[in-house]
């Protein structure tokens, strides 16, 4: 009888060593138990989330790949798709913030070019927590620095993402990593190993023993020890992983192979397994071929090992010597270890011996699927947050709210990444969404992170209702139309039945949304036990959506451009304060309901502004989110050549920090000449939309007016000044 420690070492419950006895028909030795641990941890089998994300709307005419691959795809047309996808590297990021952040950008390029597509764009949405605290800052320093060492180095622009702060993040901060790659409708590869007598072949980086462990460890709690969990994180090399790149696009375009699959989560065991169960073969390898950069490594560290830059290749014998030239042009390794064989089987054999031998159904396919206990949802709080006091002096607030660090500029972030490599980046980072030119056409891809979990713990459904729409919103701003959608869920340990009521809230929020948008879910991560010492994170659900603009030449930036052009408003007006910033930063508060989401009216707002853009008629666009219209006006004002301000005139009927700061959604401001105002106030007429000229742009000064009162009036220089400073005094007080 196998001892109990070594189950709960491998986070294996008796009851699912059980059932592996039944499955291979004994008891599992060692290194068996060390494949089973790694393919039925939480982070590879989704066995608390499956039956919930089967729910999600996977579906579209344009969907090529939806979730199952290592990637999703879409087709764009003129005989291209996309490929992209988002995934989580939480646990090693905390650990190890700066190998942790760059793993995690290594492991989310190979997603991409596994399936034949050049990766083009990274994204990063982070969460930490507060600056104050000298560990946050070095954490955050750590991933910041690993992403832009790791991107930087291989040649992939960062181009834009999001920043959050809180204090839930401080022993557990999230680092999610979105790539998009482009590549031809018929040149996509897939993770199979079909042909009997077919090659097996290791290429890239040798094998050590770091990363071992790495999916078991991301599918456990923390607690107050973490030293002992580094040699679980990866580490990573960029430069072998460009080589990398070069390497298998070039034997892609060839067409010299059959499969192919990166070692990511669960290392080579992973892929040995994974490729057969979805081609119903099986594999034979001998771990004595794999090359190794240590003495002495047994079979388990092998199979388990999650060090970076490596693939496994699935080719016909006669193209074997071909892979190998191609591979050697790179100075890479290219080795065959294996073949594909008769029946299901995964066997593997070290020093003449056979130390795996088991069926890959049995590894991949019946990990048992949970339906963990839910508990029953806690009434939600009134949709109007219990009374605050109206602050006295809003221009105080407004200044307040500039300097929050979650609001503020992310320059200092951005700054480090190299956005513009590879010539595609039509917009900095900073915008409303990220955009990329498709060369050789005159269209472009635009790409928007998002998710408030403030909303998402306040209300999950709301909430990831709201992280769907406000990156569509973003789309919107820049002339965008949604084409997918990929999905990154953090949420704390599945087995507390709070969390799980979190999580099935927030699939049904994800779900209509979808649905609202009608864009399809082509995959994505699901991020469980983000729980340290017993305290789980909020619910985090983050929301990648990528859009086709038909004409570069339309794209619309958020910066004011001309005097005297008219400041619009669409969307309406509504006293929103629950989950806001404004409640946060000025009363101390995590309270109250967030902001209703109407998604039929959302979309009609969506859908005037992409008309106008289309038309030509938009100088510019911008999402209200945090802080409301009045952080909103000073980001435009921001981002307008020569500091341009505005004069805004609110009316009254909602109380001034309600007008100001609340954070009521389906809204969008947008500026117009004067001469094409009756012409947009006209569509959004004909789609039922509100929309009221609220200002004009002029001056230097950002001035609102609000029932004849000016709460607001502010040099753009001096609220510029607060916003971008923000973050960086935090890391030169810790120099000085």
């Amino acid at each position: 009888m196998i001892d109990q420690r070594i189950l709960d070492t491998h986070n294996l419950t008796r009851g699912e060593f059980d059932l592996i006895v039944s499955l291979i028909g004994r008891e599992p030795n060692l290194t068996e138990i060390g494949v089973f641990s790694a393919m039925w941890s939480e982070h590879c089998s989704y066995k608390s989330s499956k039956i919930y994300l089967k729910g999600l709307p996977t579906r579209g005419r344009a969907v090529v790949q939806g979730p199952g691959e290592n990637a999703g795809i879409i087709d764009i047309g003129g005989g291209k798709v996309i490929v992209f996808k988002i995934e989580s590297h939480n646990h090693p990021s905390f650990i190890e913030p700066f190998q942790g952040a760059a793993t995690g950008v290594g492991g989310i390029l190979r997603d991409i070019f596994t399936m034949g597509a050049r990766p083009i764009a990274l994204l990063d949405s982070l969460r930490f927590g507060p600056l104050e605290s000298p560990r946050n800052r070095s954490i955050m320093e750590g991933v910041v620095s690993g992403i832009s060492s790791y991107g930087n180095s291989i040649g992939v622009p960062t181009v834009g993402g999001e920043v959050y702060f809180g204090e839930n993040y401080a022993l557990n901060p999230l680092v999610n990593v979105f790539c998009l790659g482009l590549a031809d409708k018929d040149k996509i590869f897939y993770a199979k190993a079909e042909g009997i007598g077919n090659a097996v072949l290791y290429v890239g980086s040798k094998t050590g023993r770091d990363g071992i462990h790495g999916a078991t460890m991301a599918s456990a709690e923390f607690g107050k020890e973490t030293e002992h969990k580094r040699p679980n994180v990866q580490v990573g090399d960029p430069f072998k992983e460009k080589l990398l790149v070069e390497a298998c696009l070039e034997v892609m375009d060839r067409g010299v192979i059959v499969g192919i699959q990166d070692m990511g989560a669960a290392g080579l065991t992973c892929s040995t397994a994974e490729m057969p169960a979805k081609s119903g073969t099986g594999l034979e390898i001998d771990l004595d071929l794999v090359p190794q950069r240590e003495e002495g490594m047994t079979p388990y560290e092998i199979l388990l090992s999650e060090s970076q830059e490596r693939m496994l290749i699935v080719a016909r014998p006669d193209k074997v010597a071909e892979v190998r030239e191609i591979f050697s042009k790179w100075d890479l390794d290219a080795v065959e270890i294996g073949r594909v064989i008769e029946g299901d089987r995964m066997k593997v054999r070290f020093h003449g011996q056979v130390v795996v031998d088991v069926p890959v159904s049995a590894v991949v396919d019946l990990c048992p699927m949970y339906r963990r206990p839910v508990a029953e949802p806690a009434p939600l709080e009134p949709r109007n947050v219990r009374p605050v006091p109206s602050p006295g002096d809003l221009a105080a607030v407004f200044r307040k709210l500039l300097g929050s660090p979650t609001i503020a500029s992310k320059e200092w972030v951005f700054r480090q990444y190299d956005h513009m490599v590879q010539t595609n980046t039509v917009l900095l980072p900073g915008a409303d969404a990220a955009v990329l030119r498709i060369k050789g056409t005159t269209r472009a891809l635009a790409v928007s992170l998002d998710g408030n979990s403030l909303y998402a713990q306040l209300d999950p459904k709301t909430g990831a209702a709201i992280a769907v729409a406000e990156a569509c919103r973003n789309l919107a701003c820049v002339g965008a139309r949604p084409v997918g959608v990929t999905n990154c869920l953090n949420f704390g340990s599945p087995e507390k039945p709070g969390v799980m009521a979190q999580f099935k809230a927030a699939i049904d929020g994800i779900t209509e949304a979808c649905l609202a948008f009608e864009i399809p879910v082509t995959g994505g991560n699901v991020s469980f036990y983000n729980d340290t010492e017993g305290a789980s994170i909020y619910p985090t659900p983050v929301l990648g959506v990528v859009g086709l603009i038909e004409d570069v030449g339309r794209v619309v930036t958020p910066g004011f451009k001309g005097e005297g052009d008219a400041v619009v408003l669409l969307g309406r007006m509504t006293p929103e304060l629950g989950g806001s910033e404004y409640l946060k930063v000025a009363h101390g508060r995590e309270d109250g309901l967030p902001p209703a989401i109407n998604l039929a009216g959302e979309r009609a707002v969506q859908e005037t502004c992409l008309e106008a853009a289309e038309a030509g008629m938009l100088a510019s666009a911008h999402d209200l989110s945090e802080g409301g219209l009045a952080v909103a006006a000073a980001e435009c004002a921001f981002a307008a050549p020569g500091r341009l301000g505005c004069r805004l005139e609110l009316e009254g009927g909602i109380r001034a920090d309600a007008l100001l700061f609340g954070e009521a959604q389906s809204r969008i401001l947008v500026t117009v000449e004067p001469a094409l105002l009756p012409a947009l106030l006209d569509l959004a007429a004909k789609r039922g939309v509100a929309a009221s000229r609220i200002g004009t742009i002029g001056g230097h000064r950002i001035r609102i007016a609000v029932a004849g009162a000016v709460p607001v009036d502010l040099p753009v220089e001096e609220a510029r000044t607060i916003w971008s400073g923000a973050i960086p005094a935090y890391f030169e007080a810790k120099e000085s």
